[in-house]
């Protein structure tokens, strides 16, 4: 049994769907079916009953879940403990698609200084995984921003951010000072895929169910609105396309930027970026 199809047989374990768990994973649903498939082929049993609403662990299955997450917890301290006794110290981060935060570049500038012997590794993803990919143990600890579901996880607050409302330049209401929720109410939204984190999907669709097209990426959002006139959010002080304008949105709670790493997990690497970016964003 390798290690990474442990991680997806325990995402798909505590999701209970396999879309749901693809998405968690930031991975594609046929190749994770495909490993769950030859998981169960070198059990020599069946982890879990399908059905068209989800799935539902077998008592094997059960007995597996333990025991993966116990060989995970330990794979992870072998891992520290071996990378500090080679004198070689890796850390990987996972950054949401943001690259206009100007705070990832002081963060990244304190980190070099603090830290010169480290190497870091870089994991960027998109929208639909809030996390990063730290679920599925593709990354150490994760700049980001929240709400998302935090169970079995820890989040720092770095900085707060007001969010405003991107319309196109030419849009009627691109000219106000501000706005509330309800005068949108009528517009299209951008719509994160289905088995996105709900918490995260309801923050950016302004905490109702609404309807628009599909995006994935920050640019794609930005492209919704050139070319749809939907209605994207995104936290001020970002620089948007000359075709674009932002409102602040009165009404609109403001976006956390936060670090998240998993609880319990007791690399003194992150202890110590975590340190670091706490600085890093006050100023």
């Amino acid at each position: 049994m390798e290690l990474r199809t442990l991680r997806y047989f325990v995402a798909v374990a505590e999701e209970l769907h396999f879309g749901r768990a693809a998405t968690r994973l930031h991975m594609s649903q046929p190749p994770l079916s495909r490993a769950i498939k030859h998981l169960e082929a070198d059990v020599g049993s069946l982890l879990f009953v399908r059905s068209p609403t989800g799935v539902t662990l077998t008592p094997v299955g059960s007995v597996l879940l333990d025991e993966a997450r116990a060989l995970l917890d330990h794979a992870d301290r072998v891992r520290v403990r071996v990378s500090a006794a080679a004198g070689v110290a890796t850390i990987t981060i996972g950054i949401l698609g943001d690259g206009t935060d100007p705070g990832v570049a002081r963060m990244a500038a304190a980190y070099r200084r603090s830290r010169p012997g480290i190497d870091i590794r870089i994991r960027e993803t998109d929208l639909t995984d809030p996390t990063c990919g730290l679920r599925a143990g593709m990354v150490d600890v994760a700049l980001t921003r929240a709400p998302f579901d935090e169970r079995a996880l820890t989040v720092r607050a770095l900085r707060t951010d007001p969010v405003g409302v991107v319309l196109r330049a030419d849009d009627p209401l691109a000219g106000r000072d501000g706005l509330r929720l309800a005068e949108l109410c009528d517009r299209r939204w951008f719509q994160f895929p289905q088995g996105t984190d709900p918490i995260w999907q309801s923050y950016w669709n302004g905490g109702r169910p609404r309807e628009g097209p599909v995006v994935r990426a920050v640019q794609e959002c930005l492209q919704a609105v050139l070319w749809n006139g939907t209605v994207g959010l995104a936290p001020l002080g970002h620089d948007l396309p000359a075709q674009l304008a932002v409102v602040p949105l009165i009404d609109m709670p403001p976006s956390r930027v936060v670090a998240v790493w998993n609880e319990g997990d007791t690399n003194p690497l992150i202890r110590s970026f975590i340190e670091i970016a706490t600085t890093a964003y006050r100023h």
